[in-house]
């Protein structure tokens, strides 16, 4: 009774001091650790918000609630021993209870060791707490988890240590979006790329000049210098800064990558800048902003190199900020890291020159002058940016189903544009600030002929070829409207053809909206989730449900590199009903299909929120791509995978999602 009367006091003081929003300051995660052959331990961490605590599992009787797991008994598994806490609590007289109390701050790990004799398998159950800060507490929370377990161990690694960990992102599935690593080289890339443009590279003489004023002192000048440099970057990281905290979560970027009006106007941007680029006109920003940077500069001082840098970004900008742009219209398509990221390796290259010419001005003569060299690497980004342009026209004519820009078509354009490059670099081409060009230099002649390459590299894929080196950006092979490659096999005799063969693959009845999509490599199967679990019972085989979309490069990347290897092939055709579920279209249904969200309580009209909302639901992530081996009503047989490059572990995991539903 007292413990209940105290959490009361606490609800009651939390409204009087006017605390009336949302409470919840924990966020849980869930994740699991291989000890031992068929040993496991599951792994549930808190991070708690700074100033606020959860209680510990041991809490004296009429205190407040404790930390418990609660397991729903399944045979898959079984329990060894009670869940038990890693993290040691520190032990404090809590006024509101009037007796010390063990809980925990900033971040709790606790454990709970299992036993199976299955290979895969999932725990799901619930954790119980409650939280408090000194003025307010949250009331009891249940909080579901679902822990997948047990991937395939390899046979190499049976033999291993019993010690060996095997970490799972059971709560964390996210499909790589091409890595922050290398998104934050790239940015670098773009910032010396940066740099070698006509309104930017002559602007490093004269920074060396504002800090060669006054070189008597030398550590002056130095602090100054790096000031200067540090000031650059920390603007460019700003900048991605506001872009992230601006972006809204996953919602934000699915919209973002597929909406038509978002990708129309990355289309227009990057066509704008494009044209800015070859001449047509400059980006500037207002006057004002420069005068107004520079004024402050001429005042001196320490902060006189903050201004200067500010004044480097600004007057840069109009050759900056199409790059610029380009960096934040991927970034924003991905976590929300990613501006940031991009943002920071940008002004750190950016910087780097500016900064060593100011530290060491004898340097400045070993510099290229300037010229029309500068011009044309103005122009050859605005044909890279023409050329990428076309990227966000393709994401709006697959998700929309508008098929007009298809692969052929797409490539066509491609290959006009790299020529024309080409041609440029070759100087056959010019433009009305380019410099004469009375010879060819070493560095040009390999330039024309990586870009030559690439265009007798393009024209192949008119005609059919995979070209999987660049499958993320294409659109669909099956959106060419002359395929050799399948063409030649349709003519063979049936046991003769193998890449585009069907022949083994097996359907109950005609797919529903098998006019809006297609499916890779001659592979036949279902774009709706009830029909192919349908087929699958009919059949008696496993159900491989491929949660995917039109926008998702790493969907296209797994199917040109994985599915089109032989093995991966064979085992996709035999012996699995593929179900494949575009979680970005936007092809609206009639309303008898509509669904309301048991997640946020909205209604789901289109094909793609409807997969969305059952890759949530079921599986609790959004990842894509997302595969998945369930039995014939839906449940996961073994651990979903989501991009994996390798066709032996992906082979691999088919095998085992197929001996397990055999052996049910």
């Amino acid at each position: 009774m007292i413990r209940k009367l105290a959490i009361v006091a606490f609800f009651m003081m939390s409204a009087a001091n006017g605390y009336t929003q949302i409470y919840d300051p924990v966020t849980w995660s869930f994740d699991y650790e291989r000890k031992a052959e068929n040993s496991y331990e599951l792994i549930f961490t808190a991070i708690i918000e700074k100033g606020s605590h959860i209680y510990s599992m041991d809490v004296p009787e009429g205190g407040p609630i404790s930390t418990t797991f609660a397991f729903d008994t399944l045979p898959d598994y079984t329990l060894e021993g009670t869940a038990f806490e890693v993290t040691t609590p520190e032990e404090l007289f809590d006024e509101a209870f009037g007796f010390r109390i063990k809980s925990f701050s900033n971040k709790a790990e606790f454990r709970q060791k299992v036993k199976s004799t299955a290979p895969s398998f999932s725990v799901s159950g619930i954790v119980n707490f409650m939280s408090c800060n000194n003025v307010t507490c949250s009331p009891p929370k249940d909080v579901e988890f679902r822990i997948q377990v047990g991937a395939p161990v390899s046979a190499s690694s049976s033999s291993s240590s019993s010690e060996e960990t095997v970490l799972a992102q059971n709560t964390k599935l996210q499909s790589p979006k091409s890595g922050l690593l290398r998104f934050f080289i790239i940015s670098m890339l773009a910032g010396f790329a940066g740099i070698l443009t006509p309104c930017v590279f002559p602007m490093i003489p004269m920074t060396v000049a504002f800090f060669s004023q006054g070189s008597d002192n030398r550590s002056k000048s130095v602090l100054k210098a790096v000031i200067f440099g540090v000031s650059i970057v920390l603007i460019y990281t700003a900048l991605g800064l506001i872009v992230s905290l601006t972006s809204a979560g996953a919602g934000f970027a699915n919209t973002l990558s597929t909406h038509w009006i978002p990708n129309l106007l990355f289309f227009a941007l990057f066509l704008v800048f494009a044209i800015s680029f070859f001449g047509a006109f400059e980006i500037v920003l207002p006057d004002k902003w420069v005068t107004g940077a520079d004024s402050r500069v001429d005042r001196g001082g320490i902060a006189a190199s903050f201004f200067m840098g500010l004044t480097t970004v600004i007057v840069s900008f109009s050759c900056t900020g199409p790059i610029i742009g380009v960096l934040l219209v991927e970034a924003a398509t991905g976590d929300t890291l990613r501006p940031t990221i991009g943002m920071l390796g940008f002004g750190l290259a950016f910087a780097l020159p500016f900064t060593i010419f100011a530290l060491f001005p004898s340097m400045m003569s070993r510099l290229p002058r300037s010229g029309g060299w500068l011009n044309s690497v103005k122009v050859v980004l605005g044909f890279i940016m023409l050329a990428f342009s076309m990227k966000f026209l393709m994401t709006i004519d697959s998700v929309y189903s508008f098929k007009i820009l298809s692969r052929d078509i797409f490539l066509s354009i491609w290959i006009v544009i790299f020529t024309l490059l080409g041609l440029y670099l070759l100087g056959k081409i010019r433009f009305s600030h380019d410099s004469d060009l009375p010879y060819l230099g070493t560095f040009r002649l390999f330039l024309v002929i990586a870009v030559f390459s690439f265009v007798v590299y393009l024209i192949p894929g008119l005609f059919g070829a995979p070209l999987r080196g660049l499958s993320a950006m294409l659109p669909s092979p099956e959106t060419s409207g002359f395929n050799l490659a399948k063409v030649i096999a349709e003519e063979k005799p049936v046991e003769q053809s193998s890449m585009f063969s069907d022949f083994t693959s097996e359907l109950c009845s005609s797919p529903k909206y098998d006019d809006i999509f297609n499916m890779p490599m001659g592979l036949k199967g279902y774009y709706e989730y009830r029909q192919g679990l349908a087929c699958a019972r009919e059949l008696e085989k496993p159900v491989l449900l491929d949660f995917k979309g039109h926008a998702c490069a790493n969907c296209k990347m797994m199917e040109a590199k994985v599915w089109s290897e032989p093995g991966v092939l064979q085992r996709l055709r035999e012996d699995f009903v593929i179900v494949a579920l575009y979680v970005d279209d936007r092809t609206q249904l009639p309303e008898k299909d509509w669904i309301t969200s048991s997640i946020d309580g909205k209604i789901k009209k289109t094909i793609g929120k409807i997969n969305e909302d059952l890759e949530i639901t079921k599986f609790k992530t959004n990842a894509l791509p997302l595969y998945v081996i369930t039995d014939h009503d839906g449940n996961s047989l073994n651990t979903p995978m989501t991009t994996n490059l390798d066709p032996t572990d992906f082979a691999r995991w088919l095998d085992e999602g197929k001996e397990l539903f055999y052996s049910r």
